[in-house]
C-alpha cells in the first residue's frame, strides 16, 4: 500500500537531501585529486593474515569453477574463465553481490584452483574497475568488499605473486575509500571496522596511518552502532551476531601482529557478547527479530567462541527487549519501537512480538526477514510475526519507488511510541507492552500482557485493542502464533484450543476466548530461504470504538492429549 500524501511529504526534504550528498559525494570521489589521495602512502608488504570465521560457501565456489555464478538467488552462466565484468548483472541485488565480493570465501574454499581462479577475477575487477566508478565504489559494495579482499589477500598474493603489489594498492585505496564514509550516519561501526581489517592486514613500515585512523573511526562508529546493554541500535539480533564477526576477525588480525583491541573497543565486544547470548534460544539458535534471521547454532557458536565466558545479559532495557522464564518455558518479548532513520532499513513492524521457547525447543517464532534473505519484504509486517494484526493491515512498512532509492527501503508508518512495563515479585514476572502503531486506520492501541510463574509451567497471556477514536464498524483482530518446522498443530474438536506437538514429543495446549481458533500456513526463514510452516491465530470479530480482548493461555498438554 502506497504511503500517505503527508508522510511522503514529510520524508522528500530528507531524500532530496540524501540524494544530493550523494551525488556530491561520488563527483569528489571520482576527481582526480582525490583519487590521487587514496593512492598514499603505498603499502610495502602484508601484515598478516586476516580470517573470516564465518562458515564460506563451498557450493558457490565449486559453481564458479564450473562457470556460473550463482548469488542472492539469481544465477549467472559465464562459463569456466569467463569474465563477469564485461556482462550485465541480471538484478541490481546479484550486482552489489558480485561487486562485494560475496562470492570470494566460497571459491577460496577450493583449494589452489580455487585461489588461482580468485586471482583472475579479483584482478579482472582491479583493471575494470580499480580506478573508478559510482557504483562499484559505492559504500554499499566497497564495505564488504574491503573486508573480503583483506580476509583473502593472502590466497590471493600466494596465488598469483606478481599481482600482489596491486592487490595491496587496491585494497588499500579501497580502505581509505572506505573510511571515508564511516563518518556517515550508515553503518558507521561496520564500516570502520572493515578499514581496520585491511589496515591490519597490509605492511605501510613506519607510515602505517591507515590502521590507526580506522580503530579511531571505529572507536567513534562503535558508540553510534551498539547501545549500552550491547544491542545493536537497528534492534536486529543478527546485525549484533554480524558486528560481532567482523570484530572477532579484527582481534585476531590485531593479535597478529603483537596488538590488542583498543580497550574500549574490547569492553563494547564484550557486550556485544552478552547481547547475542541473550537473544540465544535453548536450541542454540539466534532469536530472529526486527530484521534478522535465526542463525543456525553453528554459526551462533563461531561468532561467540572468544568471548565464551561472558555471561548473557539479564535483560537489554536499551534495546528494547525482555525475557521472562518459566520452569520449562523461554520467553523473549519485542518491547519497544523499531528503529527509525538510517538504522531502521531492516526493521519491521512487528511491535510486543515474542518468540517462546518450551522445554529447550522453539515453539514459537518469527518469520526471520533479513536484508540477506530471498525472501518478499511482507515478512517485515505484523502478520509475520507472533503479535496481533487488526483489519488485516500492519502498524507500518517499508519504503518503496524513489523514495525508497534515496533513503533505502526504512519503515514508514511505524509506531514511535511502544512502553513496556516489567514486574517481577517472587518468581513471578509480569510484562505489559502498549503501542499506538494502530491509531491511524483501524483506530485503537495494543496492550500485550504476559505472565509467567517460575514455578510453573504456564505462560498467560492477554491481547487488547483499546478505543482510540476508531471507525464504528467491525474489523477482525488476530493473535499470531507462528510454528517452527515440526511443530503439529490440530485445533481440538470444540474449537476452544489448539494442541501443539513439537518433534521432542512434548504437548502443550493453547486455549482462549476468541471467537475462532485456526490453524494457517505460515513461513519462516532459515538459512536466507524462506520454509513453509504454520501458525496458530486466534479470531474475534470487534468493534473498534468498543475495544476488545484476547485471553490465551499455554500450558501443558495432559496425558490423554497427547
Amino acid at each position: 500500500m502506497p504511503i500517505g500524501f503527508l508522510e511522503a511529504l514529510r520524508l522528500y526534504p530528507a531524500a532530496v537531501g540524501r540524494t544530493l550528498a550523494r551525488q556530491a559525494a561520488a563527483e569528489w570521489m571520482g576527481t582526480p585529486p582525490h583519487r590521487l589521495s587514496l593512492q598514499r602512502p603505498r603499502p610495502t608488504g602484508q601484515a598478516c593474515a586476516p580470517h573470516d570465521f564465518r562458515p564460506p560457501d563451498p557450493i558457490g565456489g565449486a559453481a564458479i569453477l564450473a562457470g556460473a555464478f550463482d548469488l542472492t538467488g539469481t544465477k549467472m552462466v559465464v562459463g569456466p574463465r569467463g569474465d563477469p565484468w564485461e556482462r550485465a548483472s541480471p538484478s541490481r541485488r546479484f550486482a552489489v553481490a558480485l561487486h562485494r565480493f560475496d562470492w570470494l570465501p566460497g571459491l577460496l574454499s577450493q583449494g589452489e584452483e580455487g585461489a588461482r581462479e580468485a586471482a583472475r577475477l579479483a584482478e579482472g575487477w582491479r583493471r575494470a574497475f580499480g580506478g573508478w566508478n559510482a557504483f562499484a565504489w559505492s559504500p554499499e559494495a566497497l564495505e564488504r568488499r574491503v573486508f573480503n579482499l583483506a580476509c583473502g589477500l593472502d590466497a590471493l598474493s600466494r596465488a598469483a605473486p606478481t599481482q600482489a603489489q596491486g592487490f595491496r594498492e587496491s585494497l588499500a585505496a579501497q580502505a581509505r575509500a572506505l573510511l571515508a564514509a564511516a563518518r556517515t550516519p550508515a553503518r558507521p561501526a561496520e564500516r570502520a571496522i572493515a578499514a581496520a581489517v585491511a589496515g591490519a592486514a597490509l605492511d605501510f613500515g613506519p607510515r602505517d596511518d591507515l590502521l590507526g585512523g580506522a580503530l579511531k573511526r571505529l572507536s567513534v562508529g562503535l558508540k553510534r552502532s551498539v547501545l549500552a546493554d550491547g544491542g545493536h541500535v537497528s534492534r536486529s539480533p543478527e546485525a549484533a551476531l554480524e558486528l560481532l564477526f567482523d570484530l572477532r576477525t579484527l582481534n585476531d588480525a590485531l593479535r597478529q601482529r603483537g596488538a590488542t583491541l583498543p580497550a574500549d573497543v574490547a569492553e563494547t565486544a564484550e557486550r556485544l557478547a552478552a547481547a547475542v547470548r541473550f537473544f540465544t534460544g535453548p536450541d542454540g539458535r539466534l532469536a530472529a527479530f526486527q530484521g534478522g534471521e535465526a542463525a543456525s547454532p553453528e554459526l551462533v557458536a563461531a561468532a561467540l567462541l572468544p568471548w565464551s565466558q561472558v555471561a548473557p545479559a539479564a535483560d537489554l532495557p536499551q534495546s528494547g527487549y525482555h525475557r521472562l522464564n518459566a520452569r520449562s518455558l523461554d520467553l523473549i518479548v519485542d518491547a519497544a519501537a523499531p528503529a527509525h532513520g538510517p538504522a531502521g532499513v531492516t526493521a519491521a513492524a512487528q511491535p510486543a512480538a515474542l518468540e517462546l521457547y518450551a522445554a529447550g525447543e522453539p515453539l514459537f517464532v518469527g518469520g526471520g526477514w533479513s536484508p540477506e534473505a530471498l525472501a518478499p519484504p511482507a515478512l517485515r509486517l505484523s502478520a509475520a510475526a507472533s503479535t496481533i494484526t487488526v483489519a488485516g493491515g500492519s502498524p507500518g512498512r517499508p519504503l518503496t519507488g524513489r523514495l525508497s532509492r534515496a533513503l533505502g527501503p526504512r519503515l514508514t508508518g511505524a509506531p514511535r511510541r511502544v512502553t513496556s512495563t516489567l514486574k517481577r515479585e517472587g518468581r513471578a514476572a509480569w510484562l505489559e507492552v502498549c503501542h499506538d502503531g494502530w491509531t491511524s486506520g483501524p483506530g485503537v492501541r495494543h496492550e500485550r500482557r504476559l505472565f509467567v510463574d517460575a514455578t510453573g509451567d504456564d505462560l498467560r497471556g492477554e491481547d487488547a485493542v483499546v478505543p482510540r477514536g476508531g471507525p464504528k464498524s467491525p474489523v477482525e483482530v488476530a493473535v499470531r502464533f507462528h510454528l517452527p518446522r515440526g511443530v503439529e498443530a490440530t485445533v481440538a474438536r470444540d474449537g476452544r484450543s489448539v494442541l501443539l506437538r513439537t518433534p521432542g514429543g512434548k504437548g502443550w495446549r493453547l486455549r482462549s476466548d476468541a471467537a475462532e481458533h485456526r490453524v494457517e500456513a505460515s513461513a519462516r526463514v532459515l538459512d536466507r530461504r524462506p520454509h513453509r510452516t504454520s501458525q496458530v491465530v486466534l479470531k474475534s470479530i470487534v468493534r473498534p470504538s468498543l475495544g476488545a480482548r484476547i485471553r490465551w493461555k499455554l500450558s501443558p498438554a495432559a496425558e490423554d492429549d497427547r
